[in-house]
C-alpha cells in the first residue's frame, strides 16, 4: 500500500463515499449504489486516476496529458475504468471539446481545411469550422494517427451529485479537503450527528439541481418565459429549497424588469415571497401606470413592513404614489424634523497615487493620541462573532452536515435566532456582567483563523481588539448586537468606514466617509439613524480635494442629512 500522503485526494474521496453511503443509503439510486460498490473494488491506482480526473475540468482528457508521479502507468490504471464504463475512449466528441484539448498548432495539423490559416486566432478557427465539422465523432476519427487516445469521464455528473449531497451546495469543491489539509482553511469542529444530512429525500436533490440549472440559464440569457415556467415546476415542501427558489424567482423578475417585460415580472413577483419582491411589485405597478394598485399594495406593506429596508423604501414611495392618484400629502409628517447625524468636512490634498478616500482620511486623522482604523463592516461583526461564537456554532439539527462548514446552514433562515435564543441570551449577558472583554480576547486566541461568517481575521489585530474593548462601552455593543440579531442578513452591512479612538478618555467615534459626489446608501442611513437614536457616537465626513474647492460651489450639509 503506497504511503497515504501521496494519495491524499483519494483518501478524501473515499471519506466522502463512506459518508454518503452511511447517511444517504435510502436516497441513492441503483446506479449510484453500484458506483460506490464498484469503485471500492477497483485497483488502487485506478481509483487514484479517476479521482485525479474528477478533480480537473473535464469531461475529456488526453492520455498524454495525464502525468502523475504516483501513477507511473496511466494506461494500465485506466484499463479497469474503461472496462467498467467509468471512462470511454470511443464516446462521440464535438468540435468544441477537440479545440479544448489541443493547441492551435496541433489543430492546424489535424484539421486541414482551406478556410483556415495560421493568422487566425483559435476562437476564429472554431467559428469558421463549425459548419464543416458539425457532427460529433470519436477521438480516433478526429485524430486517426494518434498514438495516445482521449478519454471521456462518464461518471462526472454522478460524482457532481455526490459532491452536492456532501457539501449541500455546488460552490464548494473537492479542493476543500486540500485547503483544509494545508491549513489554509480551518473549520470549527462541530459534532455532526450520524443521521444529519442536507437532503431528506431524492426529490430534494433533484429540486436543488433544477434550481441551479435555472440560475445558470438565467445568467446565460436564456428565454425568460421558459425559465419562469421551469422555476414554477421546482416547487418543494422543503423550506430551505423554497427559499432558493424564491430567490431565483426574484432574479427572474428583475431580469424581466430590465427589458421591460412588465407582465412577466409581475408573474414572477406574484410567485415569490422573497424579501424585497413586494417592493419590486409596487415598482412594476407604478411603471405600468397602475397607480391605484401600486398605492394599495404600498399602504398594505406600510402597515406591516417585512423589514426596515422595505419601510424605508415605502416612506419615499408613498408620497409620490399619493400624488399620482390625486391624494394630498401632509409634508409636515413626511419631512418631519429629526435629530441629525453630526456632519463634518475635510479638505485634503488629492493623493498622487490612486488611494481610496477612506484610507486618505484615516491617515489624515490618525495620531498617537487618537488612532484611527479602516474597519467598515469588519470590526463590529467580528466582535459580535467572537462574543456569540457558541450560539452561532451550536450543533442544532439542520445546521451542520459535514466538517467543512464556515457557519450554520440555516444562518439565513427566519428562525435562526429564535432557535438559538437561549444561547444568544447567554452570550449577550456577558456584556452586563463585565466578563465579555476577557471572553472575546480568549476566543480571539482559541479560535484564531477558524472560518466564521462574522469574524474577519485579516482585519482584526490584537491592537485593534484592545482599543475596541477599551473604548466602546458594553452598553453600545449590546444595542448594536441586538439590531444585528433582529435582521442578520440586512444588518451585517452598512457600518461606518472608520473608527476613531481616544484611549486616554476611553471613548470612540464611528465615521462614515464620503468622497466628492458620493451619497449615503440606504443601509448606511438606517444604521446612522439607529446610532443617533441610542446615543452611539457617529458622524459623516464629506471629503473634498483642495485643488477642486475653488471650482466647486460649497455643498450644503443638508445633502448628507440623516433622519434619526
Amino acid at each position: 500500500m503506497p504511503t497515504p500522503h501521496r494519495f491524499y485526494y483519494l483518501h478524501n474521496f473515499l471519506f466522502v463515499m463512506h459518508w454518503l453511503g452511511e447517511r444517504y443509503d435510502d436516497v441513492l439510486n441503483e446506479a449510484e449504489h453500484r458506483f460506490l460498490s464498484r469503485f471500492q473494488q477497483l485497483p488502487h491506482l485506478a481509483q487514484a486516476l479517476l479521482v485525479r480526473m474528477l478533480m480537473r475540468r473535464g469531461p475529456w482528457f488526453l492520455e498524454s496529458k495525464l502525468v502523475y508521479e504516483e501513477i507511473p502507468d496511466v494506461r494500465a490504471a485506466a484499463a479497469p475504468l474503461l472496462e467498467l464504463g467509468f471512462l470511454d475512449a470511443q464516446h462521440p466528441m464535438g468540435l468544441d471539446a477537440l479545440f479544448a484539448l489541443h493547441t492551435k498548432a496541433e489543430l492546424m495539423h489535424l484539421l486541414s481545411c482551406a478556410s483556415i490559416d495560421g493568422s487566425m486566432h483559435k476562437s476564429q478557427m472554431l467559428e469558421v469550422l463549425r459548419s464543416e465539422y458539425g457532427h460529433e465523432r470519436a477521438y480516433s476519427v478526429w485524430n486517426p494517427k494518434a498514438t495516445h487516445g482521449a478519454w471521456c469521464v462518464m461518471v462526472g455528473e454522478l460524482c457532481e451529485r455526490f459532491r452536492l449531497m456532501f457539501f449541500g451546495n455546488l460552490h464548494q469543491s473537492w479542493s476543500e479537503f486540500v485547503l483544509a489539509d494545508l491549513g489554509i482553511f480551518k473549520y470549527e469542529k462541530v459534532q455532526v450527528d450520524d443521521a444529519s444530512r442536507v437532503f431528506e429525500c431524492r426529490a430534494d436533490v433533484d429540486c436543488y439541481l433544477a434550481i441551479h440549472r435555472c440560475r445558470l440559464a438565467l445568467e446565460e440569457g436564456e428565454d425568460l418565459d421558459e425559465l419562469l415556467l421551469e422555476a414554477a415546476r421546482c416547487s418543494s415542501t422543503n423550506p430551505w429549497l423554497e427559499t432558493r427558489r424564491a430567490k431565483l424567482l426574484m432574479r427572474i423578475g428583475q431580469a424581466c424588469e430590465r427589458i421591460q417585460r412588465w407582465e412577466l415580472a409581475e408573474l414572477a413577483y406574484d410567485e415569490t415571497q422573497y424579501l424585497g419582491a413586494r417592493h419590486r411589485q409596487i415598482r412594476v405597478y407604478e411603471c405600468t401606470g397602475r397607480f391605484v394598485d401600486a398605492l394599495a399594495l404600498a399602504q398594505k406593506a406600510h402597515a406591516a413592513p417585512e423589514s426596515e429596508e422595505e419601510s424605508q423604501r415605502l416612506s419615499r414611495m408613498l408620497p409620490r404614489l399619493r400624488r399620482r392618484v390625486g391624494e394630498g400629502v401632509d409634508f409636515r409628517k413626511v419631512l418631519a424634523p429629526a435629530a441629525p447625524t453630526r456632519l463634518t468636512d475635510a479638505e485634503l490634498e488629492r493623493p498622487t497615487v490612486p488611494t481610496p478616500v477612506e484610507i486618505v482620511l484615516r491617515d489624515h486623522l490618525t495620531s498617537d493620541r487618537t488612532p484611527v482604523f479602516y474597519v467598515e463592516n469588519a470590526l463590529i461583526n467580528s466582535l459580535f462573532g467572537l462574543l456569540c461564537w457558541p450560539a452561532i456554532f451550536a450543533p442544532l439539527p439542520g445546521a451542520f452536515f459535514h466538517p467543512f462548514q464556515s457557519g450554520p446552514a440555516d444562518l439565513g433562515a427566519p428562525d435562526f435566532v429564535q432557535r438559538r435564543k437561549a444561547d444568544f441570551d447567554a452570550c449577550l449577558a456577558l456584556l452586563a456582567d463585565g466578563t465579555y472583554g476577557d471572553v472575546i480576547r480568549q476566543r480571539f486566541v482559541d479560535k484564531h483563523g477558524l472560518q466564521s461568517p462574522f469574524v474577519c481575521w485579516g482585519m482584526l489585530t490584537p491592537e485593534l481588539l484592545d482599543f475596541a474593548l477599551g473604548c466602546i462601552p458594553a452598553e453600545h455593543l449590546g444595542v448594536i448586537f441586538k439590531r444585528i440579531l433582529a435582521g442578520i442578513k440586512a444588518n451585517r452591512t452598512g457600518f461606518p468606514d472608520l473608527v476613531r479612538f481616544w484611549p486616554a478618555e476611553q471613548r470612540y467615534e464611528l465615521v462614515e466617509v464620503k468622497g466628492p459626489g458620493d451619497k449615503l446608501q440606504d443601509n448606511q442611513i438606517r444604521w446612522l439613524r439607529y446610532f443617533s437614536e441610542y446615543g452611539i457616537p457617529a458622524s459623516v465626513c464629506q471629503v473634498r480635494w483642495r485643488e477642486t474647492l475653488e471650482a466647486q460651489q460649497p455643498k450644503s450639509p443638508d445633502a448628507l442629512m440623516v433622519e434619526a
